[in-house]
């Protein structure tokens, strides 16, 4: 029993890992017991982020994941899911932090940067010497964001932005911003890299707020950034970026990651539902001994399983770069609605127990929240799905004249 619930895979997935990736699974597992766990919950009330783990995730080499080169692991896609699966059953916090450094800035950097500017940003960054950030989102640009009305004007040897961002992780004090912004002269999108000061300050236009309030992912915060005649260099723009097609590149190369999360939580319901039923008893006897529990924890093991072959194949895919943006809503769609559902029912079973913060489940539900939300809300992920079934777009639909 103890070896299940340390792995709760059901069908042996992980028997087909090769050593390299087995250990690399154990070694963030360790990391997340011994030095996340214990000190998450006191950060998450706090509403801070916890510093004090940086030495260490820098330590375990996985900054950068799929990044070759340029001091990054060049993890396979799989792998780079087994770090997001363990983070996830850790913390979510701390999994969207590596998220946003690694694949959605980095990525960027990597993938729409020329070569001296991955050497200018990267090694650094796979250090955590400086910390990054990702600025698509818009107050009224989410789901739409291909629609984002940040705006770059060019004047000589700079680029003068205007706009607003919100929602961005780590947008407040990260060293280094992907920030993109529609060109005024083509009305293409381009991506710009604006840069935190050593002093720590940002430059003048460049005004961050974090964003107060949220009932999950506490311990990582997101901005408002409102962005007035901000002046970034010429040789801050990326230069294979001159369109959204340059956002989805990166979008495409990092999806996932989301899905792979929600494992993570759903398998730690899974083991925290468990452990309590063995554990408390009522009328007498474990409530694991009655056929309801039982039901129930059958029923989680179920979507667990669905949930960890769905992103073992997602990878398959991605390896052989055949995975299409609708195979990937609908596996995000599915893990997001599976691993909530786990995280309710874990938190029923423990009943008002379940509540508090030391029996981790209520951080894992809100945190779910959140994953159910960002990179496409299960509902926009179903209209991806039903556009690809149908030939139909829900999303631009022609508006009626009376």
């Amino acid at each position: 029993m103890t070896d299940f619930l340390d792995y709760p895979d059901y069908l042996l997935l992980d028997a087909e890992l090769s050593d390299t990736d087995l250990a690399l699974r154990d070694r963030v597992r360790s990391f997340g017991l011994q030095r996340i766990e214990p000190i998450i919950n006191d950060y998450w009330e706090r509403a801070d982020f916890p510093h004090e783990l940086i030495p260490g995730l820098r330590d375990l080499g996985i900054v950068g994941t799929f990044i070759q080169g340029y001091g990054c692991p060049g993890f396979t896609r799989h792998a780079a899911g087994i770090v997001a699966r363990e983070m996830g059953r850790i913390d979510g916090s701390v999994n969207t932090f590596l998220g946003v450094h690694s694949n959605l800035c980095m990525g960027s950097i990597y993938m729409l940067g020329n070569e001296e500017q991955r050497q200018r940003w990267l090694p650094a960054m796979a250090r955590l010497e400086k910390t990054g950030a990702f600025a698509l989102t818009e107050p009224n640009h989410g789901s739409d964001s291909v629609s984002l009305e940040t705006s770059a004007r060019r004047e000589g040897d700079v680029w003068v932005l205007n706009g607003h961002k919100r929602w961005i992780g780590n947008g407040h004090e990260a060293d280094v911003i992907v920030l993109y912004a529609r060109d005024e002269a083509d009305g293409n999108v381009k991506a710009f890299i604006v840069e935190r000061a050593e002093d720590g300050q940002y430059p003048d236009g460049y005004r961050p707020t974090p964003i107060a309030g949220k009932i999950a992912k506490r311990a990582i915060l997101q901005a408002d950034i409102l962005i007035e005649n901000l002046r970034v260099p010429a040789e801050n723009q990326l230069e294979h970026c001159e369109s959204f097609a340059g956002v989805n590149r990166v979008l495409k190369a990092t999806r996932g990651g989301a899905s792979w999360e929600a494992v993570g939580h759903g398998m730690a319901a899974f083991e925290m539902a468990t452990r309590y039923a063995l554990q408390r008893e009522q009328f007498g006897a474990p409530i694991a001994s009655y056929q309801l529990v039982q039901e129930k924890l059958s029923t989680m093991l179920s979507e667990l399983t669905s949930m960890q072959l769905m992103c073992t194949r997602m990878a398959q895919l991605q390896e052989r770069d055949e995975l299409t943006a609708a195979m990937a809503s609908m596996i995000k769609m599915t893990t997001s609605r599976k691993a909530l559902m786990m995280c309710r029912e874990a938190r029923d079973m423990m009943a008002g127990n379940g509540l508090l913060l030391e029996n981790h489940v209520a951080r894992h539900l809100t945190d779910m929240e959140v994953v159910s939300t960002y990179e496409g809300t299960d509902s926009m992920q179903a209209l991806i799905v039903g556009r690809d079934i149908t030939g139909i777009s829900a999303f631009t639909r022609k508006q009626s004249n009376k």
